[in-house]
């Protein structure tokens, strides 16, 4: 497509957490191959906190709290800009309207099985259509088009200083400690939490047979923090909560220093695959090779076909991919036991 690298690009992928960072190998990518590229990223104004130390990158903010004025504020800024390309990276309207205000003459989207809420009529060009794909893979598609090699995917988040310096205060005297992440984004049916008193039998497991604390880990959100109060009320070995204290580059220093994270299908189980931390993902709800912490999918308790065979009586072949199951208790399926074998896997080899 490119015979000689393009002078500028511009990156769109607002939301959410997990995304922007599956997004961050197609951007490394780019940078290996064209170093002298200038990239540009309009982006979430929460997501931005976490990337926006990355070298050589752009960051435009769209703060979608705003309304409307969020448009005009990024057409303001976009105005007489001109980029060689843009990677439409998001299927939602909100996006697909936000890149009207930016100008590309290639305009690289999704392949149209993929494209939904009409976003192949915002683009002129089209990644290759998979069947099956991580989100991560089908974000190295992008680059993958343009005719750069993709290899082993490459995150580099970095990680500031004050970030590491403030997690010092919080993390246990001995500094060795696994996080959990409890519950995943607070949504209408969207059943991925696992039980209080599954959590509370892992850690005091972890404790009793490691030696090891726990440090619980989730946002500002009321659902989130009443879950890490009777977490906490359940076990007989305390944990330390960070629940709603912390920034996410903050969160990204604790999860670095983690042992492992034991979380649902939520972002900060893709922020830890991004420094390097080993995950036990709890996936039920949703397909792991889908959404999965993308470094740690041997790790995860998987019952996921068994949740499809449940609800729909089909096997996971015969769903759309992507598929969720919105059954109230579907996380029920995971045993605390199956846990407590990947958490075995994990610590006696670290």
């Amino acid at each position: 497509m490119f015979k000689t690298p393009p002078k500028n690009l511009c990156i769109l992928r607002l939301s959410a957490i997990g995304d922007v960072t599956h997004v961050l190998p197609a951007l490394r990518t780019i940078q290996a191959h064209w170093p002298h590229t200038n990239i540009t990223w309009v982006i979430g104004k929460a997501e931005a906190t976490l990337v926006n130390g990355i070298n050589g990158v752009e960051f435009i903010i769209f703060d979608k709290s705003k309304g409307l004025a969020a448009y005009r504020e990024l057409k303001k800024t976009l105005n007489h800009r001109q980029f060689d390309v843009l990677l439409h990276m998001q299927v939602s309207l909100r996006s697909s309207i936000a890149s009207l205000m930016i100008k590309a003459p290639i305009r690289i989207g999704f392949d149209r099985r993929r494209a939904r809420n009409g976003q192949w009529l915002f683009t002129n060009v089209k990644i290759a259509e998979k069947s099956s794909q991580h989100v991560l893979d089908s974000f190295l598609e992008f680059p993958r088009l343009m005719g750069l090699e993709t290899t082993d995917p490459c995150w580099d988040l970095p990680i500031s200083t004050g970030a590491e310096h403030f997690i010092e205060s919080l993390a246990p005297t001995d500094n060795r400690y696994i996080a959990i992440n409890a519950c995943s984004s607070n949504r209408a049916r969207n059943w991925r939490n696992w039980a209080i008193d599954a959590y509370a039998a892992v850690i005091d497991y972890a404790y009793e047979n490691y030696g090891v604390r726990t440090v619980l880990t989730g946002g500002p959100d009321s659902l989130e923090k009443n879950y890490a109060l009777q977490i906490t009320e359940a076990t007989r070995h305390k944990p330390i909560s960070t629940v709603g204290q912390t920034t996410l580059p903050q969160l990204a220093a604790l999860l670095k220093r983690a042992e492992v994270l034991i979380a649902p299908d939520t972002g900060p189980a893709h922020i830890a695959t991004a420094v390097n931390t080993p995950v036990i993902g709890l996936y039920a709800s949703s397909n792991p090779k889908r959404t999965g912490p993308y470094r740690s999918l041997t790790t995860t308790v998987d019952k996921y076909p068994q949740a499809i065979a449940d609800e729909f009586k089909k096997d996971v072949d015969h769903v759309r991919w992507g598929q969720r199951v919105r059954n109230p208790n579907v996380m029920n399926l995971i045993t605390v036991q199956e846990v407590k074998e990947m958490l075995n896997k994990i610590l006696s080899s670290r």
